[in-house]
């Protein structure tokens, strides 16, 4: 049966001068999901990782990984979860091994285990011919592998992810996506992925929470989104001349988009439109993308920016 590892309730944040990170969030994520934590840069979602495994305070509310509380269970918090961030805290000095066997012993492994599991990680990301370099002589995207490595040195059940992708190769960031997707599916790891890139999201997420400013406008699936944020489905049509007295909109020279309800509307359309005259030589249903879904639910959230 599948459990929640990760709930949020009433989640506020309130810095110095009362500026405002977090208000109210709610959210739920179940175990195995890779859940997209979606919204720009300042929208709160390192935010919500950090008071997640108690490296912040909370203003209120409370938020808690398999039942610990973050305020109060770092310790417990620190043997369950694996953290990601754009800039992880590693030696410089230390060889690519060195690190993590270091942190290894850190996450509770003794020496031989931390070796072992180290290799085995440096072979998984690619990394196993610079495994003696040290690492100040990595690179960004190197650096990024390797902190992604440390985090999975104790097989954490929940996994934290900002922006993993950041600084890699198409190379590299399909190998890191591979990675996450086989813990989700063959381990049962629970991925919070914290993204500001919308279309990255929707390729290995799946499931969504959209937040701007603070405030959560939405969680769901894609589908779920969908229907929150658009009433029916987008057709594309080629057609030289759109001679019904229908709602559309002009994308290119004899190329309309138009919204209908419900599939089966579909042949209809096309038979009106051929019926007027018009030449169909194109037709596509083609749904909505998480980016149009995200910008859609950020305007009912805010009419007056429109």
């Amino acid at each position: 049966m599948t459990t929640s590892k990760i709930e949020i309730r009433n989640l506020t944040k309130i810095y110095e001068a009362q500026k405002l990170a977090l208000n109210h969030l709610n959210l739920t994520v179940k175990e195995g999901e890779i859940f997209g934590f979606l919204g720009p840069n300042g929208a709160g979602k390192t935010t919500t990782i950090k008071l997640l495994v108690g490296m912040l305070e909370a203003s209120g509310g409370s938020a808690k990984i398999l039942g610990f509380d973050g305020a109060k269970d770092r310790e417990k918090i620190h043997q369950i979860a694996g953290i990601v961030t754009e800039q992880a805290g590693m030696y410089n000095h230390l060889s690519a091994i060195e690190n993590l066997s270091f942190y290894g012993e850190v996450f509770g492994l003794d020496k031989k285990e931390s070796s072992k599991r180290g290799e085995e990680l440096l072979a998984l990301l690619g990394l196993r011919e610079v495994k003696k370099q040290k690492l100040e002589t990595f690179s960004i995207g190197m650096r990024q592998r390797l902190s992604l490595a440390r985090a999975l040195m104790h097989k954490p059940r929940v996994l934290f992810l900002d922006e993993p992708t950041s600084g890699l190769d198409p190379e590299s960031a399909r190998k890191v996506n591979q990675i996450i997707e086989d813990l989700a599916k063959k381990e049962g790891c629970t991925i919070f992925l914290c993204t500001h890139q919308l279309r990255y999201a929707q390729e290995i997420c799946t499931s969504y929470g959209l937040i701007n400013e603070g405030r959560l406008l939405a969680t769901g699936t894609l589908e779920e989104l969908r229907k929150m944020a658009f009433k029916g489905h987008k057709v594309v049509i080629g057609v030289d001349q759109f001679l019904l007295n229908r709602v559309h909109q002009k994308i290119k020279e004899d190329l309309y988009e138009v919204m209908v309800e419900k599939e089966e509307e579909i042949p209809e359309l096309v038979e009106g439109l051929v019926r007027a005259g018009g030449k169909v030589y194109h037709v596509s249903l083609e749904e909505q993308s998480l980016e149009e879904i995200y910008f859609a639910l950020t305007r009912k959230e805010n009419p007056k920016n429109d």
